[in-house]
């Protein structure tokens, strides 16, 4: 709704001036949206800013649309505030599109790509920030319409997997969970290793024909690879099940050597005159400043992992008209030479969100030397501390237990992807929990007690809901125009690939419910007033809900 606010501006403006001015259109402290071209002007016509403003705003008073209530000059920002209509016309679309608010009509082919950790091991802390934000991205691009693909890249013919390999093949599985047995043999191995030399050599001498015989298809190779990585696969999927986090399809590494499109990309390489051959082969980039070639071709006749994610992105850009991947900042270097050598084969380079690193009070985290903090044990860590936050409520055990489920998923998801990807952050698990704090049980809590007043109301016999935008307060106008940006927001994730950016969003929409709910008696008022605030409420609790589905995190309806 508030995107048509915005348009019947920008329309106001252009039918003034004669040009499109939607670029010094924003939102404001001061106004529901303001506009600074009287400054660009009074520079090129030398005049006051303010004096330019109001000839504009005395042209606008035949351009009015009913949706903008007024418009006036102050200090040359023209500023508008949205009409009592557009206010009732916001709730009430809110509350007649229910579940379906927010829901856009884009349309096209999708790919993200998340997660795709090495099959060595349970995913750790780091890995999970990568598949919230891929889970919550592709969550917004189905709500915009979109037709969204997930996958999961498994490196399944790195040196790290040829080693958890042959870890199982000495050591076996343990009856831990699968990824935790895998992890537990890989250790193993290293720890062999680092403890002998002679085995050392040995060792990575097996690895490196492993990988060579896996590569080639042979029958044993392909059988022991498959089986070590399954079954890491199948731990790893399980984990993230309980962040609500699913893949619609594995995307084996090792496929785009048996369908030839490692072929194709490297024979398409050649022919570009970018492939030199020493022994190994190399793609020159020079022409792009590197000032090293790449290696996509060992002497032994083994590709590496930039050979088969072109081969990937080639595939991509077959299917997808839009391919996102998700990757953590260490990934820098081999993403830009990644999309760099797309454009030299004239195709389309992935859309890459960069990701920082999670840190927990207890340091940094090694897989190889079995010093980590698996996902597993910090969601069981959350979830412990979530129980025994409802030890003392009203609920039965069942109750309990799904309560705190949900409320400790919420609390990892929300912190994980309310960071913007670039910063750093530590999660601190006590922080996610508190219900004073802006946390998502805070957002979670307001939901249900917006479904505490609907029950309420519904027992009292509650009447048509009736919203009327002329006994608005300030407090319930500022709710109705926040909840009112579901769209905008989205919008704007689109293009920036931010999700952090729909955390504060729905973060805002709690806070300003909790201040008009703080302030404005609901079931108590007059029939009119009643009737009006609950339409309010109810339009709340429609945007928590359909905005905390977006966040992957359950909206409860008792807490």
């Amino acid at each position: 709704m508030f995107r048509i606010f915005r348009k019947d501006v920008e329309k106001a403006l252009e039918s003034v001036l004669g040009y499109s001015v939607s670029n010094f259109v924003r939102e404001s402290e001061h106004a529901d949206l303001s506009c600074t071209v009287a400054f660009k002007l009074a520079k090129e016509r030398e005049r006051k800013p303010n004096e330019i403003a109001e000839e504009i705003v005395e042209e606008l008073v035949d351009e009015i649309s009913e949706y903008i209530g007024s418009v006036e000059a102050v200090n040359g920002y023209i500023n508008f505030n949205a009409s009592y209509e557009f206010l009732e016309d916001a709730v009430n679309t809110i509350l007649d599109e229910d579940e379906d608010y927010g829901s856009m009509t884009e349309q096209g082919e999708v790919l993200i790509e998340h997660t795709s950790a090495n099959p060595d091991g349970p995913l750790h802390i780091g890995h999970i920030r990568n598949s919230i934000i891929g889970d919550t991205l592709a969550r917004i691009f189905r709500k915009a319409g979109f037709n969204v693909t997930t996958q999961y890249y498994m490196n399944d013919m790195g040196r790290q997997v040829a080693l958890a390999v042959l870890g199982v093949r000495r050591f076996g599985l343990s009856d831990e969970k699968p990824d935790h047995a895998v992890a537990k043999a890989y250790i193993e191995i290293n720890r062999l290793m680092e403890d002998n030399p002679e085995e050392k050599e040995k060792i990575q001498a097996e690895a490196d024909r492993i990988m060579l015989d896996y590569e080639l298809g042979k029958e044993y190779a392909v059988e022991e690879f498959r089986r070590v990585v399954e079954t890491a696969l199948t731990g790893i999927m399980e984990t993230l099940s309980n962040l609500n986090i699913e893949h619609d399809e594995v995307v084996w590494e090792s496929e785009f050597i048996r369908n030839g499109y490692v072929d194709k990309v490297l024979k398409k390489i050649e022919e570009l005159g970018l492939l030199l051959k020493d022994g190994a082969w190399f793609i020159d980039l020079q022409s792009k400043g590197y000032e090293k070639n790449v290696v996509v071709r060992r002497e032994n006749g083994t590709t590496l992992y930039i050979t088969r994610d072109l081969a990937y992105h080639a595939w991509k850009n077959e299917n997808f008209e839009r391919f996102i991947n998700i990757l953590g900042s260490d990934h820098k270097l081999i993403g830009k030479q990644l999309s760099d050598i797309l454009q030299l084969l004239g195709l389309k380079p992935p859309e890459i969100v960069f990701f920082e690193f999670v840190s927990l009070p207890e340091g940094s985290m090694s897989t190889r030397k079995g010093k980590f903090i698996s996902a597993d044990d910090l969601i069981r860590r959350v979830y412990n501390e979530a129980y025994s936050l409802l030890k003392d409520r009203n609920f039965s055990e069942e109750e309990k237990k799904e309560i705190a489920r949900s409320v400790a998923v919420g609390a990892l998801r929300f912190d994980f992807v309310r960071v913007s990807p670039e910063k750093p952050m530590t999660f601190d698990w006590k922080k996610a929990l508190d219900f004073e704090r802006q946390t998502a049980s805070y957002i979670q809590y307001s939901h249900a007690r917006a479904c505490s007043i609907m029950r309420k109301a519904v027992e009292k016999g509650m009447p048509d809901l009736e919203i009327s935008g002329e006994i608005c307060t300030m407090e319930e106008r500022k709710l109705i125009l926040t909840l009112s940006k579901f769209t905008t927001v989205i919008e704007r994730i689109l293009r920036e690939l931010r999700p952090n950016v729909f955390a504060d969003y729905l973060m805002d929409v709690a806070i300003r419910f909790n201040d008009f709910y703080t302030t404005h008696p609901v079931l108590k008022e007059s029939s009119e007033v009643r009737m009006h605030r609950l339409a309010i409420v109810d339009a709340t609790r429609i945007v928590l809900k359909n905005g905390l589905e977006l966040l992957g995190i359950d909206a409860l309806e008792k807490m």
